[in-house]
């Protein structure tokens, strides 16, 4: 497939702070990290997002919010 050689996912970090909350798995203290995600087709930006992801500090899984 010829997409996969000029399509790229770059992520870049904005931000990080404390969360509410302790892990699931081992209670150590969540951490939120804020990112911003482009998605660029032959070096032309296509797609802008900006996400909040949840890990945890001591295990460091990546962990999901549920509501």
């Amino acid at each position: 497939m010829w997409f996969m050689y000029v399509c790229d996912e770059e992520e870049k970090e904005l931000g990080r702070q404390q969360a509410p909350g302790s892990c699931p798995h081992c209670g150590g203290k969540v951490e939120a990290m804020d990112v911003e995600i482009q998605w660029k087709l032959c070096f032309l930006p296509m797609c802008f997002k900006i996400k909040r992801k949840f890990f945890c500090t001591l295990c460091a899984r990546r962990l999901e919010l549920y509501y």
